[in-house]
C-alpha cells in the first residue's frame, strides 16, 4: 500500500505505517515498543521532505525480511556515497521539493474554507485553491522532470527508482498534472484522453483568464457602440458596468474553476495509484539520502552489515553499540558478541549493569541492518530474521483473569507459536509473577521449546540456577556483565552472575537498610 493511499482522506502522518500483527511482520508491537523503535526513528532520520520521513518510519515499523531487497537496498545506499556528483544533486531537488510539499499535500487533503474564511492551520485553504494547486504541480512535477535526464544509476534499486519516475510520465495523472486540462461534457479529460476535436474548456490555475477578460472589453466596446457609455474616455458610467463585473468575476471564475476542475482533480490525484507510487520513490530516494546522512554525521564507526544466508539466524558483531545511547554518548562501551552454531545465550548480571542495553542494542542493529542502513560496530555479519521478538515485563490488565504470570506466558506463546529457526528473539525475564519452583520449571520448558525450534533466543535472567541447568545439559552459552567493585564496565563476559548488587542500587536511591532506619528515625 502506497502512503497516499493509507493517508486517504486524512492529513498526512508520518507514523501512519504500524508494525504488523504477531507473526506476520518482522515486527509486531510489543518488539516496536520493547526495542524502542521510536527513539531509532529520531537518531537515524535525516530525511528533507515529509514523505521521506514516513517512507523511513515505514521501514523500521515494517522492515523486510528479503535478502535480495535490503543487499541492492545495500548498493544504493554505497553508490550514493560513491558518487558525490548524484548525492548533491538529489539533495538540492529533496530542498527544492520541501519548498513545495505542504502546498501539495494541502490540494489534496486541506477543506476548502471559500473566499470569506481565515485558514487557522495547515489544513484549511482560504480562496480557491491556485496556489495550492500551482504548488503542488511544482513539488511532483519538478522532481520527476529533473529525475529523468540524469545520468542512469549503477545499483538495481535506485535504477528501479529512476524508472519508475519514468513510467509514471507516461499516466494520465501526469498528463493531467502537466495539463492542459479539458473540461468537457465527458468530464475532465488530459491530452491522452482527448482523441478529437471537440468543444472543452481549458483549465488554468489563475483567476485572470486573458481570454475571458478580453471578451469582457470586446463586450464592452460592442455596448459603447450602441449605447454610447463614454468607454473610450472612462467617463463615470463605465464603472456602472466594470464595478459588477469585477465584483461578480472573481466568485464566479474561482468558484468555477475550484468546484468544477480542481477539486475533481483533487479527486483524482488522491486516488491514483501511479500517483501515490511516484510519491513514495520521491520518498524512497529521500530515505536513501537520510541513511547516507546518519553515517556521515556519526562520529563513531559505522558499517553495513555483510548480510549471509543460512538455514538459522546467526549473528557475529565487533564492538557493537547502541545506536541510539552511542550517539549522545561518545564513552558509550562497545560489545563483541557471536552466535553461530549456538542457539540459546543466557545473559545474567545485577540491575543496572547493562543486560537490557545490550540486548536493545542487538536487536536495533538488527533491525537497521534490515533496512540497508549502516550500524555502529567496527564489523558486522548477520543473517536476515524473518522475525525479531523482544518480551519485556508487562503489567497485566485487571480485566484479563490471568495476572502477571499468564499475561505474561500468552505473549511468550505468542512469540513461540510465531518464531522459526531464522527467528531472533529476546526474553527479559520470563515466569514472573510466580514461585520460584514453578518458574524454574516453566522458563525450562520454554527455553527447551526455542532451543528445539531452532532459532536464536536471548533470555536475560537473574535466575542463576535456571542458567547452570542448561550448562549441565551442554545448552547454550553463559554470558554476564562484568563489575568491578561494585562499578559495571557495561562490558559482557563469559560467565554466570550469582550476586545481584541489589544493595548497591537501593542506596543509590536512597531506600537502603541505613537510609530507612533513618528515616525512622526522623519521622
Amino acid at each position: 500500500m502506497t502512503l497516499l493511499k493509507a493517508w486517504q482522506e486524512k492529513w498526512p502522518d508520518i507514523r501512519v505505517s504500524k508494525p504488523a500483527e504477531t507473526g506476520v511482520g518482522v515486527l509486531d508491537s510489543g518488539a516496536f515498543k520493547s526495542i524502542e523503535v521510536e527513539k531509532i526513528f529520531a537518531t537515524i532520520n535525516h530525511a528533507q521532505t515529509s514523505i521521506g520521513e514516513a517512507v523511513l518510519y515505514r521501514s523500521l515499523a515494517q522492515p523486510s525480511d528479503n535478502l535480495q531487497d535490503i543487499l541492492e537496498k545495500q548498493q544504493a545506499v554505497k553508490e550514493l556515497q560513491a558518487d558525490r556528483e548524484l548525492k548533491n544533486a538529489l539533495q538540492q531537488l529533496l530542498l527544492n521539493a520541501k519548498k513545495d510539499e505542504k502546498l501539495f499535500y494541502q490540494l489534496l487533503f486541506a477543506k476548502f474554507l471559500g473566499s470569506s474564511g481565515t485558514a487557522r492551520d495547515d489544513a484549511e485553504i482560504e480562496g480557491y485553491g491556485y496556489k495550492q494547486y500551482r504548488g503542488g504541480m511544482r513539488f511532483i512535477l519538478g522532481f520527476v522532470n529533473a529525475v529523468l535526464p540524469m545520468q542512469k544509476p549503477k545499483s538495481k534499486y535506485l535504477e528501479a527508482l529512476f524508472n519508475e519516475l519514468s513510467a509514471f510520465t507516461k499516466t494520465r495523472i501526469y498528463a493531467l498534472m502537466t495539463g492542459p486540462v479539458y473540461i468537457t461534457e465527458k468530464g475532465i479529460q488530459s491530452t491522452i484522453d482527448r482523441k478529437k476535436l471537440m468543444p472543452a474548456i481549458i483549465f488554468k490555475p489563475h483567476v485572470f483568464k486573458p481570454l475571458l477578460i478580453s471578451l469582457v472589453f470586446v463586450t464592452l466596446l460592442l455596448v459603447n457602440l450602441f449605447v454610447p457609455i463614454g468607454f473610450f474616455s472612462f467617463s463615470p458610467a463605465v464603472t456602472i458596468f466594470l464595478v459588477p463585473m469585477m465584483l461578480v468575476y472573481f466568485p464566479v471564475v474561482g468558484g468555477f474553476d475550484r468546484d468544477s476542475c480542481i477539486l475533481p482533480l483533487r479527486e483524482e490525484y488522491r486516488k491514483s495509484n501511479e500517483l501515490g507510487r511516484a510519491l513514495d520513490v520521491i520518498g524512497q530516494l529521500d530515505e536513501l539520502m537520510s541513511l547516507v546522512k546518519f553515517a556521515e554525521a556519526n562520529a563513531d564507526t559505522l558499517v553495513l552489515p555483510e548480510l549471509i544466508e543460512a538455514e538459522h539466524h546467526k549473528i557475529s558483531l565487533k564492538n557493537a553499540k547502541n545506536p541510539v545511547l552511542g550517539k549522545v554518548d561518545p564513552t558509550y562501551v562497545g560489545n563483541d558478541f557471536a552466535m553461530d552454531k549456538e542457539k540459546l545465550a543466557l545473559i545474567t548480571g545485577p540491575n543496572s549493569g547493562g543486560k537490557t542495553a545490550f540486548c536493545k542494542t542487538l536487536t536495533q542493529i538488527q533491525l537497521l541492518a534490515q533496512i540497508g542502513s549502516y550500524v555502529p560496530a567496527d564489523s558486522a555479519s548477520l543473517t536476515v530474521a524473518d522475525k525479531i521478538f523482544y518480551q519485556t515485563p508487562e503489567i497485566s490488565q485487571l480485566d484479563d483473569g490471568e495476572g502477571r504470570f499468564g499475561s505474561e506466558l500468552k505473549r511468550t506463546k505468542a512469540i513461540f507459536l510465531a518464531s522459526t529457526q531464522k527467528s531472533l528473539v529476546v526474553l527479559d525475564e520470563i515466569a514472573e509473577g510466580t514461585t520460584f519452583e514453578e518458574k524454574m520449571e516453566t522458563s525450562a520448558n520454554v527455553l527447551n521449546g526455542f532451543y528445539q525450534k531452532g532459532n536464536n533466543t536471548l533470555l536475560i535472567t537473574h535466575n542463576h540456577q535456571l542458567v547452570d541447568h542448561f550448562l549441565e545439559e551442554s545448552k547454550g552459552i553463559a554470558l554476564q556483565v562484568e563489575f568491578v567493585g561494585e562499578d559495571p564496565t557495561h562490558k559482557l563476559i563469559p560467565g554466570i552472575s550469582r550476586v545481584s548488587h541489589a544493595h548497591r542500587v537501593a542506596k543509590k536511591i536512597g531506600f537502603s537498610k541505613e537510609d530507612i532506619a533513618g528515616y525512622l528515625a526522623d519521622s
